[in-house]
């Protein structure tokens, strides 16, 4: 099997206080250390031990990024990965989920593929719409909150994730596969992998070389902007409501005048 795997490099969310650039209403990315999002190597390590179980499967890592988004990939690459692809172009600057599912499909696209694992939504964005976008424009089912699978005879099956439980879910391949946050434990990369990621491959894609426009992706081609920057309310109070006998129709009374009752 061809398994390819989205992964994104974010602001490392254990060290750095994300910051909102007020000028251009972008999340700060400079200056700070960045890292391959922990929601990322969630999946990749569901995609490896899929992998590792059928023995003759290969697993590339799809980044969208700048040029330094490569650390995030060879992070991947060293966890055991068998080579990586970074869409890197200047114009990209700026784009919404969809720019950014645009570019990923068009570049998994010309790689090609059986199975496409995604984290559930990014550490830094966490909009959640980006793997549905991508199975769409590829025109594959899309399986979400997979918390455990296997794959016989061409037919994935999986568990996902529901309020009360699980699901047990089927479809053929290919499709697209979001993994629940929470459900691999991430491997940690050994020497041995770190020295192998070195030598690993890692091809590059501009918009020119996925037969996209600028207006495709970027903030050019961007329908989600930001408009405006408030700070948060800070929290009053609460009520509290002592019971002489009156308590149940004074919250009563109190959910009415919030609309509730």
């Amino acid at each position: 099997m061809r398994i390819l795997v989205c992964v994104k490099q974010v602001p490392d969310p254990n060290t750095v206080v994300y910051q909102i650039d007020p000028g251009t209403k972008r999340l700060v990315r400079d200056g700070v250390t960045n890292v391959l999002d922990p929601g990322a190597e969630v999946a990749l390590e569901a995609a490896l031990q899929l992998a590792e179980r059928d023995g003759e499967s290969t697993v590339t890592v799809v980044a969208m990024g700048p040029e330094d988004a490569e650390d995030a990939i060879r992070r991947a690459l060293a966890m055991g990965a068998h080579d990586g692809a970074l869409i890197t172009d200047d114009a990209l600057a700026g784009s919404d989920a969809l720019g950014t599912a645009k570019a990923l499909a068009a570049a998994i696209g010309q790689i090609g593929f059986d199975i496409i694992f995604c984290a559930t939504e990014s550490t830094d964005g966490y909009s959640g719409m980006v793997p549905g976008m991508v199975a769409e424009l590829l025109g594959i089912p899309h399986l979400s909150f997979i918390r455990s699978l296997e794959v016989r005879d061409g037919v994935l099956t999986g568990q996902r994730v529901i309020a009360l439980g699980y699901q047990t879910v089927q479809c053929p391949l290919p499709l697209l596969v979001a993994i629940a946050s929470g459900s691999h434990e991430a491997r940690y990369p050994a020497l041995k992998g770190i020295m192998a990621a070195k030598r690993k491959k890692v091809e590059e894609y501009t918009l020119a070389d996925l037969d996209l426009d600028p207006d495709d992706a970027g903030e050019a081609g961007a329908r989600e902007r930001v408009l405006e920057l408030l700070p948060v309310e800070e929290r009053q109070a609460g009520v509290i409501v002592e019971d002489n006998g009156d308590g149940a129709a004074r919250i009563a009374e109190l959910l009415r005048q919030r609309g509730v009752l």
